[in-house]
């Protein structure tokens, strides 16, 4: 069944207010629409690109900083972390971060978006990796957008034990559970 304009633009509003990171194409998909077709939606809802709302969200979320390391030492770009509870990073794969001969994107790269977040939702002077159990469940690709969600399972005196989930749009593609030492000398 084929939605009026009026409809399928309350829709995208709605969709993007809930998930931000959608892109273009993910909402065409959704839609049955071209991807010009929700570009053109955008416009006229005045909702900004894909960037801009990544860039909104970023300087509205970070309001807290983190602690455990500088930000611009994550792996990823974070866009929205809650000391000792979540946070969220997002990682473009590029052409340097992948195999030449296939396109796939180095495992290293996605279990440093994942153990770097797990570090920085660390509220703490000091965290470091004490032990990590990870799964990869498919390659990651070159231009894909991997999407990293750390929550914080418990949290005792010295350790810290976090959850990192990665995807691409709605696909896992790794897991992994971290175990952190932290500092009982918190400055």
């Amino acid at each position: 069944m084929k939605r009026s304009k009026k409809e399928r633009q309350q829709l995208l509003k709605t969709t993007i207010e809930e998930n931000p990171f959608i892109t273009d194409e993910e909402l065409a998909d959704r839609f049955s629409v071209s991807v010009q077709t929700i570009r053109l939606d955008r416009l006229e809802l005045s909702i900004p690109e894909l960037r801009e709302r990544i860039k909104h969200v970023a300087s509205k979320q970070l309001e807290e900083e983190v602690r455990s390391l500088p930000i611009e030492e994550v792996i990823g770009e974070v866009i929205d972390i809650e000391l000792d509870q979540s946070a969220i990073s997002i990682f473009d794969v590029k052409t340097e971060h992948v195999f030449q001969r296939n396109q796939i994107a180095r495992g290293h790269h996605l279990f440093a978006q994942a153990n770097s977040l797990a570090v920085a939702v660390i509220n703490n002077e000091l965290a470091l990796t004490a032990d990590a159990s990870i799964r990869y469940h498919r390659p990651v690709k070159l231009h894909e957008r991997v999407i990293a969600k750390a929550k914080v399972l418990s949290t005792s005196e010295v350790r810290t034990t976090v959850e990192v989930n990665s995807y691409v749009g709605q696909e896992q593609v790794f897991s992994g559970t971290f175990k952190m030492y932290r500092s009982t000398k918190d400055k």
